[in-house]
């Protein structure tokens, strides 16, 4: 794919599937607010709220809650490249507007190209140092996020 950013195995982590869903549904999935809450979040956690505003500088937001029913903080990111069913690229090194803030975590890729009657779908977390991707890859990056697709695939299906 020629959006692909270059890939940093230090840096960087990398989930790459076909899913059996086309893409413009894949992108439905994660840009319209009432759909990325249904599988956002590997169960039994949910997304309780998500806010988006889906433009660059526009403000990309959830909130999180764990089975004992603890929220995450509302960390709001913004988007940096919207391209419709291609590409979405965002941080939460920046807030809207592109305020800068600290506390970055990361910024993710999600790539979409059509293959056969599918997706090619690819998500990059992007991560300023081997730590903070150390860290993401312990908490289960693979696992969550490979979960979270297969929860989108499951709810695209119904469309």
């Amino acid at each position: 794919m020629s959006d692909r950013p270059d890939i940093n195995p230090l840096l960087d982590l990398v989930l790459e599937r076909v899913v059996d869903v086309r893409p413009e549904l894949v992108w439905r999935a994660w840009t319209e607010p009432e759909h990325l809450v249904k599988w956002f979040t590997p169960k039994p956690w949910e997304t309780v709220s998500c806010k988006i505003d889906l433009r660059p500088g526009g403000i990309f937001s959830t909130i999180m809650r764990s089975p004992e029913g603890a929220e995450t903080p509302d960390e709001a990111g913004c988007y940096l490249e919207v391209v419709e069913n291609r590409k979405l690229v965002f941080t939460d090194a920046l807030g809207p507007g592109y305020r800068p803030k600290g506390g970055a975590f990361m910024t993710a890729f999600i790539l979409l190209e059509p293959e056969g009657t599918g997706t090619r779908y690819i998500a990059i977390a992007k991560h300023a140092d081997p730590e903070s991707r150390r860290k993401h890859e312990e908490m289960g990056f693979h696992k969550g996020w490979g979960t979270a697709l297969d929860q989108l695939v499951d709810l695209a299906m119904t469309w």
